[in-house]
């Protein structure tokens, strides 16, 4: 696995980061998983490198600038080198109205929405200017869509999607891309649709409790396989943009190279 790719992905231990980490292996990429659940992210290593794979796990909170730079040094350590950085690590808490927000929550929330993304970014690009490597930054609609009672996630995924077209203008040798996954079937949906009744409006809340009755969330692996693709592979005239998960330039060639969820099952 020496020559293959090297790919850190945050927030590894479930959901989305889960599903990129293990579409990304399938492929014979080296992937540093990281997440703050040590036992969750040890099964998906022990997963990979008993499939022939390689990977490494780190624990750690994105938040803290000092568990980004560890998580860079050892990955530099391990496979000497860096060829993507996927920031997948998100949290929505807190669900509530600007003027009712408790300001340590808000200021949490940005800490892991966009603080983190940025110091696990400035800690990478030395070597993926070396690279000449890829930043996969997971944005939302909320990042262009107000939503009631998500004031804080609202405002961090929108500065990590211009964080993101920065970065493309400051680095011209280093592709960054941010991705709107959907509405995915993940923790996340959970916490809304147990929060959502007593802290959003009815109709937002009835909606997001619809989708999941109906079957309209999409699985974690759908949006996943984009962007492992992206992470292999976002050609450069994609830097700085925001792009959808389902868009035929990146789901069509995910599909080609990794297939489906029996194929990565195998």
């Amino acid at each position: 696995m020496k020559n293959q790719p090297v790919v850190i992905v945050t927030g590894a231990s479930r959901g989305m980061g889960y599903w990129i980490a293990k579409w990304l292996s399938s492929r014979g990429a080296n992937v540093t998983i990281t997440a703050r659940s040590l036992n969750d992210l040890q099964v998906l290593e022990n997963q990979i490198t008993g499939e022939g794979g390689s990977a490494i796990a780190i624990s750690g909170d994105v938040s803290n600038p000092r568990t980004c730079l560890g998580i860079v040094e050892k990955t530099m350590k391990q496979f000497g080198r860096i060829d993507a950085l996927v920031n997948n690590a998100g949290i929505l808490d807190p669900i509530s109205k600007i003027a009712e927000c408790d300001p340590a929550q808000f200021q949490q929330n940005i800490l892991v929405n966009l603080a983190g993304p940025f110091h696990m970014i400035r800690e990478s690009i030395p070597a993926l200017r070396e690279s000449k490597g890829r930043i996969i930054n997971i944005s939302s609609g909320a990042a262009v869509k107000p939503i009631a009672s998500w004031g804080a996630y609202c405002a961090a995924k929108a500065g990590l999607s211009h964080l993101t077209r920065v970065l493309a203008v400051e680095e011209p040798s280093i592709t960054a891309v941010s991705v709107r996954p959907g509405v995915v079937d993940t923790g996340m949906q959970a916490l809304i649709r147990e929060k959502g009744p007593t802290a959003m409006t009815p109709e937002l809340s009835n909606y997001f409790i619809k989708l999941k009755k109906q079957g309209k969330l999409e699985p974690p692996w759908v949006p996943a396989r984009s962007i492992a693709w992206l992470a292999l592979n976002a050609p450069s005239e994609l830097s700085g943009e925001l792009i959808e998960y389902d868009d035929p330039r990146i789901l069509d060639p995910s599909i080609e190279l990794f297939g489906t969820i029996q194929d990565v099952e195998q």
